[in-house]
């Protein structure tokens, strides 16, 4: 297995760089390698998992403290950070509380005799979303495929006219004591049954259709609601969806990551959302009455005469909802003036005339620079 690259080096970034500087460099990264920007191209889309999964950890205070402090490993869920493995020479199956009980007379008492109910594996699916169902919500059919209770058995896991038993070996608990010499004297532990494997029954006639085992897969179409203001990489959990337990144990979850495609137009950050309006050389300089569009449609807005391209307007509470509250963040547009290009004569001719009435009156801000450098030569 190839060995991951450093996060910090696939985002660009240093070490000390801040929460906004980790999401510019991601928001740059990943609107360069996505998909959709590279149709077709392996290599970019499998830096663009790399950037989202740099970003996920990065952004993340207490990820980002366990990978700066050990790396890689510090995110293995079975990474033992303090290096104390357990209590090595009495095996797997050795069970510390009956230790304890038997010593101090029952005061420390162990679950782990007590059968819990097996729960299902989680089931991960990711959905794209355009600009705007991610902003204002929607509703999505998810087609995926889960282990389900078996339909000719109905997840017992035995043929019909038979029902699973009470093991007799653990009495139904799935574990059994047994006596074992340690460094302190005859100890009793508790195991895993051998006869039940655990589940507290046995199928003496297991179903035909499943084996036994009480599940079959299944292909399965879900409508899940996306909730307004989600954003990139963020993930919906539909609980009990997920795959189910052997033998009538509980369903796993279903975990739905949502990716969201480019816009042509916008670009958000948090809850606001960003973009520019072209306008034209007369109408910066006279003045006009423009069209900016908005998430919640075409907004009308006067720009007055002498508008410097640059200039940036905001419309307060037309961005993005904000997740469980009313308030939502803010559309902002830039204003960008667009110098005319491929002239005819006749306009080169009429823009000459036009600048040769212009004096520092009409343009102050280059005249104010040229006496400035005329002040500086003087030195």
């Amino acid at each position: 297995m190839a060995q991951k690259r450093d996060y910090y080096e696939v985002l660009g970034v240093g070490k000390d760089a801040s929460a906004e500087e980790i999401k510019k460099s991601f928001r740059k990264l990943a609107k360069k390698y996505h998909p959709d920007m590279n149709p077709g191209d392996a290599s970019c889309e499998e830096k663009f998992k790399e950037v989202n999964e740099a970003y996920e950890v990065l952004s993340d205070t207490e990820k980002k403290k366990l990978y700066d402090q050990y790396g890689h490993d510090g995110l293995d869920p079975n990474f033992s950070a303090g290096g104390f493995g357990g209590f090595g020479g009495f095996g797997a199956d050795f069970d510390m509380g009956d230790i304890f009980s038997n010593i101090f007379g029952g005061g420390f008492s162990s679950s782990s005799t007590r059968r819990s109910t097996p729960r299902g594996s989680d089931i991960g699916v990711r959905v794209m979303l355009s600009f705007e169902e991610a902003a204002k919500g929607c509703r999505k059919d998810v087609t995926y495929t889960k282990a389900d209770a078996c339909s000719h058995c109905s997840g017992s896991g035995a043929e019909s006219g038979s029902h699973p038993e009470t093991c007799p070996h653990c009495n139904g608990t799935g574990r059994v004591r047994v006596q074992q010499r340690t460094p302190l004297g005859i100890m009793q532990t508790a195991r895993t049954c051998d006869h039940c494997h655990g589940k507290g029954t046995i199928i003496k006639n297991p179903c035909k259709k499943c084996g036994g085992t009480g599940i079959e897969r299944k292909t399965k179409t879900l409508e899940v609601s996306i909730p307004a203001g989600i954003d990139n990489l963020q993930r919906v959990v539909v609980r009990g969806q997920g795959n189910v337990a052997p033998n009538g144990g509980l369903a796993g979850d279903l975990v739905v990551e949502v990716g969201i495609r480019p816009h042509p137009i916008f670009e958000r950050d948090g809850y606001n959302v960003y973009c520019n309006v072209p306008v034209s050389f007369a109408e910066a300089t006279l003045g006009a009455t423009i069209t900016v569009p908005t998430l919640d449609g075409d907004y009308t807005y006067k720009i007055p005469e002498g508008t410097p391209t640059g200039t940036t307007v905001t419309l307060r509470g037309r961005g993005i909802p904000v997740p469980n509250s009313r308030s939502k963040g803010d559309h902002v547009f830039t204003i960008v003036v667009e110098v005319p290009k491929n002239l005819s004569e006749t306009q080169k001719k009429l823009l000459r005339e036009f600048e040769k009435s212009c004096d520092d009156h009409n343009l102050s801000e280059k005249a104010t620079f040229k006496e400035k450098l005329k002040n500086l030569f003087k030195k």
